[in-house]
């Protein structure tokens, strides 16, 4: 009910309470009104005629008998043309038009338009009227971009409509009436570009939910074939500090098979965010030639803003996903880092005096996160096509211990872990992805079988290792050699990739194929050679060719050259074929 009003009682930090009289819901929006500002928040509980709002913005001067507006709406985003491009802090306030208004030293209490009002869209309609709609259904189209822009209608009117009047072709702003739907009570209902949605509610307008079986293809090597992660999935990649996951991030942005980029930086809010920012708008589009922003959103926090926002990050984020999934296309949401969005809810938890779980993380840690991971998934729409959402979420466990509440909540719902090595990093490894640890429940590109195959050279490789830690390699049998050196050479050639290299840094499903054959054929022979000395000193000559082979185009006159010296050099060695390995190989 619109129109509730209320009193503050008590603050305590960015949590304040509030003595009301009339109606007031579970995450409805408040103002918070102080000296000549008003504060935006959202209702986290109610207690009889006491609810506690936690504020979006620094709480200094908010005192006991303030004032505050209950708007009877939930915390909700503007969806519409004109969201890809944009740069939103966790409130959907486009940031760049902030801080024109505001100064880079943001004042609280200013709130944008999300969309562009005085943008003109060139609408075509698509329904007539007299068909019959629902919620989710197509009116009409607009170009944004390289896309094509579905105007459907708005996703809060349940039942089903008849259109009384459609716009004709024609350009139009975002908040102008394009059509009117009768709702058979004898209402008309005028309905425009853009709508809102609330954050926290999923959107299920599609007509059925369907299992992530599709690889969704990174072009990164050590992803793809060994952890792959399927369109509509989840996976996380868990890392201490500095081991690159913002980095593992960038690069997927870039080169995943999606349609639509949505990086929720709802952690990070200083050097990762400014070298995105200043990164993403002069990146190339490997997809397009064009630039990578034009398919991408940003939200970020902002260093003026309390760690409330970091929870509005996340659900804005994931909403703007949705909606783009809804129009059929591919959507990729980055979260980093989640395990702040989780401090964040620690720190309000302590303030309403909840009791604590492990590690004075409130006990609904775990339904929280699942519950986001859930919004992911890969939907058919009611005409027949596929939309998807993939969400990928980074933690940063303390020390980078993984057995942290936050880290195995997360396990506990995604179907692929990714986790960084200190380890691997340090000794400049990319990506630092532990081979060991990680794991993937998800097809990949390569048949799974073969993978397991080399995968378990990597896990021979690294016990022949620990074991000549501790009685030398002279204690080690030639054969036990070998089998370390083929774990390490796997580990150079293909798990490691040079970012730095144009063809390297991006491997395409096909490449990915035709080199892990020909590495698997290494693998599986028996080599001849005299002394360790010998495997070794022929095992380095073969991995610098590699890096070379890895290096080179795509079925370029020196890529055929490299593969023929290599299989060349493994001819000349092999003994044969290990007889494990003949069935796979064939």
């Amino acid at each position: 009910m619109i129109g509730t009003k209320g009193t503050v009682v008590a603050v305590n930090g960015n949590m304040v309470g509030v003595r009301f009289d009339g109606i007031v819901s579970m995450n409805e929006v408040g103002y918070v009104k102080v000296q000549d500002k008003r504060l935006k928040s959202e209702v986290i509980r109610i207690r009889g005629d006491l609810c506690f709002l936690q504020v979006f913005e620094m709480t200094k001067g908010i005192a006991v008998g303030d004032m505050v507006e209950f708007t009877g709406d939930m915390l909700s985003v503007e969806v519409g043309p004109g969201l890809l491009g944009q740069v939103f802090d966790g409130l959907q306030n486009p940031l760049p038009k902030l801080a024109e208004e505001a100064g880079y030293f943001l004042e609280r209490g200013i709130y944008l338009d999300a969309l562009p009002l005085d943008a003109e869209w060139e609408f075509t309609p698509v329904a007539k009227v007299g068909d019959t709609v629902e919620r989710g259904d197509t009116l009409g189209t607009v170009p944004e971009g390289a896309f094509t822009h579905q105007i459907m209608v708005p996703f809060n009117m349940y039942g089903r409509y008849t259109v009384a009047s459609i716009k004709p072709k024609g350009t139009y702003h975002v908040r102008d009436a394009i059509a009117e739907l009768d709702d058979g009570k004898g209402n008309r209902i005028p309905v425009a570009m853009s709508f809102r949605w609330p954050v926290k509610r999923a959107v299920d307008c599609y007509a059925e939910r369907l299992k992530p079986v599709d690889p969704m293809v990174t072009k990164v090597r050590l992803i793809d074939t060994f952890f792959p992660v399927a369109r509509g999935g989840t996976y996380c990649i868990p890392g201490p500090f500095g081991a690159g996951k913002t980095v593992l991030q960038q690069i997927t942005s870039r080169h995943a098979d999606v349609d639509v980029v949505i990086i929720a930086a709802c952690g990070e809010r200083a050097g990762e965010v400014v070298e995105t920012l200043k990164e993403f708008p002069e990146l190339l589009d490997p997809k397009t030639g064009r630039s990578l922003m034009e398919r991408t959103i940003i939200i970020c926090n902002t260093s003026s803003m309390p760690v409330a926002a970091r929870e509005a990050s996340v659900y804005t984020a994931v909403t703007l996903a949705e909606y783009y999934r809804q129009m059929g296309l591919h959507v990729l949401l980055l979260a980093d880092s989640t395990s702040r969005w989780a401090q964040a809810m620690r720190e309000m938890s302590g303030r309403l005096e909840e009791i604590p779980g492990e590690e004075a993380f409130p006990a609904y840690l775990e339904s929280v996160i699942a519950a986001f991971y859930e919004r992911a998934g890969i939907v058919r729409l009611k005409d027949g096509r596929t939309g998807s959402v993939t969400i990928g979420g980074t933690v940063s466990p303390a020390g980078g211990n993984f057995e942290e509440p936050v880290t195995q909540a997360t396990l506990k719902v995604v179907g692929a872990f990714h986790g960084l090595s200190r380890e691997r990093s340090d000794a400049r490894k990319y990506p630092a992805i532990h081979p060991l640890d990680s794991w993937s429940k998800y097809r990949g590109i390569i048949d799974s079988e073969k993978v397991a195959y080399a995968h378990k050279f990597m896990f021979r490789g690294s016990e022949v290792e620990q074991m000549m830690k501790v009685v030398g390699e002279e204690g080690t049998s030639l054969d036990d050699f070998i089998i370390y050196l083929k774990g390490n050479f796997l580990d150079s050639v293909y798990f490691q990739q040079n970012s730095f290299d144009a063809v390297d840094a991006a491997v395409s499903p096909e490449r990915q194929k035709h080199v892990f054959a020909i590495l698997l054929n290494i693998l599986a022979s028996q080599f001849k050679f005299k002394d360790k000395e010998d495997a070794r000193s022929w095992f380095n000559r073969l991995r610098q060719k590699f890096l070379d082979y890895n290096g080179s185009e795509w079925k370029s006159e020196r890529f055929v050259a490299l593969e023929k010296e290599i299989l060349d050099a493994v001819s000349e060695r092999s003994a044969g074929l290990d007889k494990n390995a003949e069935k796979i190989l064939a």
